[in-house]
């Protein structure tokens, strides 16, 4: 590697932590200082701005939509791998459509699922509709994450286990699945980071309501869409930026469990 190729790598890479580490800073410098008590109490009122609804209903639509996304995923991904046959039209139609949906910008999920789950299907502005939605949306992360993950692993074990009489179910659970689970975990983790942080797809489907999210059917925001919404409002920029403190937290909480869990479950198998 030539010197010039050596010090454009590390210019990049300084710019690249720089860039982050200057956002994540603005953002806590800017938002700590309007950190108050009063932010997370039981119940939303004007005065308080409380950000704990939108917590509670983060948490439920992140939960939700790894039930519904995560064996949908995971299973496509290892019938792509284990089962289909090499060459086949439908795997290569399943992965133009993965592919294509995890260009589509956020917006136009948003929009359909505002048409088809909440005006077509009657869901009305509601968990449901949210969750249904952003799990469209993370489907081809999860897909693609394990389909990689799985094709790391090297025939070389799956033949191994097939010499010692081991069933294909067999193989792919206990040889297998071990070895691909830390990608398949950080393709999880990467979904559960892009749903805390979506907002444009719930507004038109999970709708605004400042109240915890009581039922399949109600309406709610998440904490990006409780920032989005203060500070559009433009009456309470500080407590805006206050939220965003705690969605970073958030966010790096789940990248360096990502990580966590990857090693462990490397170092363990």
């Amino acid at each position: 590697m030539s010197r010039v190729t050596r010090f454009a790598v590390k210019l990049s890479a300084l710019v690249t932590f720089g860039i982050l580490f200057f956002i994540i800073g603005y953002i806590l410098v800017k938002g700590i200082p309007y950190l108050k008590p009063s932010m997370f109490e039981f119940e939303y009122t004007t005065e308080n701005v409380s950000m704990f609804p939108s917590i509670v209903t983060t948490i439920m639509i992140v939960g939700l939509t790894l039930l519904i996304a995560t064996p949908i995923g995971v299973f496509t991904g290892f019938y792509l791998v284990e089962y289909a046959k090499k060459g086949s039209k439908l795997v290569e139609l399943i992965r133009i459509a993965t592919e294509t949906l995890s260009g589509i910008p956020s917006i136009v999920y948003g929009l359909f699922g505002m048409l088809f789950f909440v005006i077509r299907l009657q869901f009305q502005y509601s968990l449901l509709a949210g969750t249904l939605t952003v799990s469209i949306m993370v489907l081809p992360l999860i897909i693609r994450s394990t389909e990689e993950a799985l094709l790391s692993v090297g025939n070389g074990l799956r033949e191994g286990s097939f010499a010692l009489g081991a069933g294909k179910l067999r193989t792919i659970f206990k040889v297998v699945l071990p070895v691909a689970m830390p990608g398949i975990l950080s393709g999880v983790i990467l979904a559960i980071g892009r749903v805390v942080g979506e907002t444009a797809a719930l507004m038109y489907t999970l709708g605004t309501a400042t109240k915890i999210t009581d039922s399949l059917f109600s309406s709610g925001r998440t904490l990006a869409l409780h920032m989005y919404i203060l500070s559009s409002e433009g009456m309470h920029v500080n407590e805006a930026y206050a939220t965003g403190v705690i969605l970073v937290i958030i966010v790096l909480l789940l990248n360096g469990l990502s990580t966590y869990l990857g090693n462990k479950l490397t170092k363990g198998r």
